[in-house]
């Protein structure tokens, strides 16, 4: 019964994530391509969006960081990391490359796309083959390390 329970508020978690994110403008690339143009025609509306969302983000932290479990039960799985890397950097300026070219982050992209936005089609494709290229490089990667 838990772990059910636990399966029906993730979902509803993600329905309310979308519905966020449609309600914000964030699914739209246009909107946000607008926040992006600094130089030109500028919409600050999407920064009051996310700093919303770090708000909500940093109440969810400190709520996880007085637990030693999951609400549902198991461990909790916290990074511990905080060091900056040439891996973080590479790919948080491709991330921000391609949010500035596409109008889409990853979340806002599968919203368009349940929409049936085209553009959110190529998006997810591209990303999809991404993130299969950069596991198969970190892959090969740790193979060759571990032989050394």
């Amino acid at each position: 019964m838990k772990k059910h329970f636990g399966l029906l508020s993730q979902y509803a978690i993600g329905v309310l994530f979308g519905w966020g994110l449609i309600i914000s403008g964030m699914s739209n690339p246009q909107k946000v391509l607008g926040f992006l143009d600094l130089a030109g025609n500028w919409d600050p509306s999407l920064m009051f969006v996310m700093l919303g969302a770090v708000l909500v983000g940093l109440g969810g932290f400190y709520v996880v960081s007085k637990r030693t479990e999951a609400f549902f039960g198991g461990a909790l799985h916290i990074p511990t990391r905080r060091d900056i890397t040439k891996p973080l950097i590479v790919g948080s300026l491709i991330f921000g490359a391609g949010w500035g070219i596409a109008g889409f982050c990853p979340g806002p992209a599968l919203v368009a796309l349940g929409a049936g936005h085209l553009k959110a089609l190529v998006f997810v494709a591209a990303m999809l083959v991404g993130m299969e290229i950069c596991e198969r490089f970190f892959s090969a990667h740790k193979k060759v390390s571990s032989q050394v």
